[in-house]
């Protein structure tokens, strides 16, 4: 899988290191739809991480069969793998128009438009995975990866406590809910969190780090952030 990268910018006098959305697949999917099939030698290689004959074999299907879905969405996973985003989104786009209605397929499309700092677009379409696969902690980290893009802190924190419930051994959901409570002003609850992660895990650098900007903010004697600006974010 490969790990979205976020640009550097200032969270004013406090500096929050927040983990990266990773895109996801699968060669079966669970839709409303008749069960769309792909080929399976095309994504034998889509699972071995061949992204360039992937590419290949699933442009091959299409061409026999321009109206699976299935394979359309699979092309645009190993497109946005490799870099192609133009042509991942196309392939999204069309996999979407013939019907299919993976909650992957719209997790992706997601992390597609986060990156490109559509956060709007981003929110609309997680919002869409987190309804197909309600049972998905993903889904639920991501759309509040989204929501604290756009400032929109409770909805953040409500679909962090959310993913946090469905799977609580997800290191970077406790790390980004800890920042959403730094950004909220909890910055007891954002101490606890980060405090209560590097107990569990010592050598989880994010959760570290954190820590030791919190504290010199509170050794400053700053109990607001001011002028508020974005995230130092890891790749």
């Amino acid at each position: 899988m490969s790990c979205r990268r976020w640009s550097i910018c200032l969270f004013a006098l406090i500096a929050l290191v927040v983990q990266s959305p990773i895109r996801t697949w699968a060669s079966a999917t669970n839709n409303s739809n008749d069960e769309q099939v792909c080929d399976p030698l095309a994504d034998y290689f889509l699972g071995m991480e061949d992204y360039p004959e992937a590419i290949r074999r699933h442009r091959i299907v299409i061409n026999d069969d321009p109206t699976n879905a299935l394979a359309h969405y699979h092309l645009g996973f190993a497109y946005g793998v490799v870099g192609q985003h133009r042509e991942e989104l196309a392939e999204y786009q069309k996999a979407i128009s013939l019907g299919l209605d993976d909650w992957q397929l719209f997790l992706n499309l997601g992390l597609l438009y986060l990156e490109g700092g559509q956060t709007q677009d981003a929110t609309q379409v997680l919002r869409l995975a987190a309804l197909l696969g309600p049972e998905r902690a993903e889904t639920h980290f991501n759309l509040a990866l989204a929501y604290e893009r756009r400032g929109a802190l409770a909805q953040a924190e409500q679909e962090a406590l959310l993913s946090l419930r469905i799977d609580p051994s997800q290191p970077d959901a406790r790390n980004t809910l800890g920042a959403i409570y730094a950004e909220e002003g909890k910055y007891v609850r954002a101490s606890q969190e980060w405090n209560e992660l590097v107990g569990e895990i010592p050598d989880y650098a994010p959760a570290r780090t954190n820590l030791a900007i919190l504290q010199q903010v509170e050794s400053n004697g700053s109990k607001s952030a001011p002028d508020s600006s974005g995230f130092i974010r890891n790749p």
